[in-house]
Parts: structure tokens; C-alpha cells; sequence
């Protein structure tokens, strides 16, 4: 059943039409609709008004007292409707307004944040918050237009697109093994003070690939933290072995402060070998996401 507020508006954008236009026929040939349709359409809202709006005969129409207080105020509105509609129209195509964004926080800090001044740069019209959190975050809930996200197994409610492989290393201070020898099987790592991701053991056991195949150890160590920034400075200090991701620690390795452990042993990444960039399903897809979006693949992608 129509809306009786949109009807009353319609006819009044007509009969708006009808009065600039000086005529039905014009009017009609403006709105791409039949001269019977608009006259039908003036007369329901003068029906409704209870007032007549225009004086017709065969060879013109004028507009009546009441005709032109409404008009007055109908073209006002109608200009009004006219503005919001170009200016949501800009809007998507455009991309602009508030972004939020939310990433693990190395990640965040390393890899997402480098890429914003440019980004920003870009396009102008964005505002972007960017949150760092080292949790799982859900985006809807908590008002996040797109998420960085590591999991082998995402949530059915997002859609996501891979951004880049997500590498990991077994890597230790060139001085922790000093007093004795370094560990040349996963095996021997149970034995090691290793330094362990998360609160609790479900990131324990740690999976290599090697020569002899797929090989599963459960490591142990007294240290344990929920951040990578923080296992990867206890490396350094020689607090024990760290499984890390790469772009954590390449520097590090680069310059010597850290080296890898187990060569010719390649550990899987505990949380999935790949970053996601993810977002809620929506048929329009607003253009300050996409951009961001592509704006990861692209610049990630490269490295």
C-alpha cells in the first residue's frame, strides 16, 4: 500500500513542475510520464488539500492564491530533496566520510599505519580511524567498517579478501646458545625455554616442515605474552627461542640481533598462512572501503 506522506509529497513535486513549466504537457514531457498522469496526480493532491490549485482551460493554466502559497513552499522542498539526492549521489562515487579500521596491534603498527599518509593523501575526503586491538573484534558490534585479520578459519559473517602470506620464523639471540649446543630437530625444542604467543596453551604446539616431513613439538617456557613486540624484544634479551612473523623480526635478522633456529626447518604459522582484510557482507559496498581495500592488496601484496 503507498505511503500517504510519499504520495502527498509526489504530487506536490509535480504540481511544482506544472507551475515552472507553465503547462501539463510540458510538465509531463519533463517527467517522461502521460499528460493524464499529471493531471490526475494534481488533482488527488488538490483533492487531499481540499483546496484547488489551478484554474484550467483549453488554452492555459494559472495558479490560484492557495496554488501559490504552496508552491512556494513545495519548490523549496523540492530543491531541498534535489540537494540531498546529488549529494548522496557524490557520495557514491566519491569516497568520503569516517572510516574505522581496526588490525592487530604489530601489524597494525608495522604494516598498516606506513601505508596511511599516502592513503590519506589520496583521498581527502576520508577520515580514518585506525584501532589496534589483540583480540578478536567483531566488526558489526563494535562499529568497524573493515578488519586485518589472521585466522586459519573465518567467521561465516564477513567476506574476506587475502591481502598477503603471512610468514613465520624461528628466530633466538646469537648469544643463547653459547653454553650449549642449538637444537637441530623440532624435537629438541621441548627441552629449550621457548617464548609463547597468547594467555594460554593453545599456541604450545608449534608445526614444522622439514626433510623428514610435518614434525608437532609441545614447547614450555615462563614466559608468555599476547603481543608479538613483546616476545620479540625477550628474544632479543635472550629470554628463549620466539616463533615470530617475519616482518616482526626481519630487521632484527638483518642486523644481527636475532638468528634463525632449526635450519632447514620451515614452522607454519600458528594462525593461518595468510592476512585477510575483512568486512561485512553489504550489496553496496561504500567507495572509502574499496579503496582502503585495494589500497592493502595493492601495497601489502608487494611485500
Amino acid at each position: 500500500m503507498p505511503d500517504p506522506l510519499l504520495e502527498h509529497l509526489a504530487g506536490m513535486a509535480v504540481f511544482a513542475r506544472v507551475v515552472e513549466l507553465r503547462g501539463f504537457s510540458a510538465a509531463a514531457r519533463s517527467l517522461g510520464v502521460t499528460k493524464s498522469a499529471v493531471s490526475k496526480r494534481v488533482a488527488r493532491l488538490e483533492a487531499t488539500l481540499g483546496a484547488q490549485l489551478l484554474r484550467r482551460t483549453t488554452r492555459s493554466v494559472s495558479v490560484t492564491d492557495s496554488g501559490r502559497a504552496l508552491y512556494e513552499r513545495a519548490a523549496a522542498a523540492v530543491a531541498l530533496c534535489r540537494d540531498a539526492s546529488g549529494a548522496i549521489a557524490e557520495l557514491a562515487e566519491r569516497p568520503a566520510g569516517l572510516l574505522r579500521v581496526t588490525a592487530p596491534v604489530t601489524f597494525g603498527r608495522l604494516q598498516v599505519a606506513p601505508l596511511l599518509p599516502r592513503f590519506l593523501a589520496e583521498h581527502p575526503g576520508v577520515q580514518l580511524q585506525l584501532v589496534l586491538l589483540d583480540r578478536e573484534v567483531d566488526l558489526v558490534q563494535e562499529g568497524f567498517d573493515v578488519g586485518v585479520r589472521f585466522s586459519r578459519t573465518l567467521p561465516q559473517d564477513v567476506v574476506a579478501r587475502p591481502l598477503a602470506p603471512l610468514a613465520h620464523v624461528l628466530c633466538a639471540a646469537p648469544g643463547m646458545f653459547k653454553r650449549g649446543a642449538s637444537p637441530r630437530l623440532p624435537a629438541d625444542l621441548a627441552g629449550i625455554e621457548c617464548l609463547r604467543y597468547g594467555d594460554g596453551e593453545a599456541n604450545s604446539l608449534w608445526r614444522l616442515d622439514g626433510p623428514a616431513g610435518t614434525a608437532s613439538v609441545r614447547v614450555s617456557g615462563r614466559l608468555q605474552a599476547n603481543n608479538s613486540d613483546v616476545l620479540r624484544q625477550a628474544a632479543i634479551d635472550g629470554l628463549g627461542v620466539a616463533l615470530l612473523p617475519r616482518f616482526v623480526v626481519d630487521a632484527d635478522l638483518a642486523a644481527g640481533r636475532l638468528k634463525p633456529v632449526l635450519h632447514g626447518w620451515a614452522p607454519r604459522a600458528p594462525f593461518g598462512p595468510s592476512v585477510y582484510a575483512v568486512w561485512a557482507p553489504d550489496r553496496h559496498m561504500p567507495p572509502k572501503m574499496r579503496v582502503f581495500i585495494d589500497c592493502l592488496v595493492e601495497r601489502l601484496g608487494r611485500h
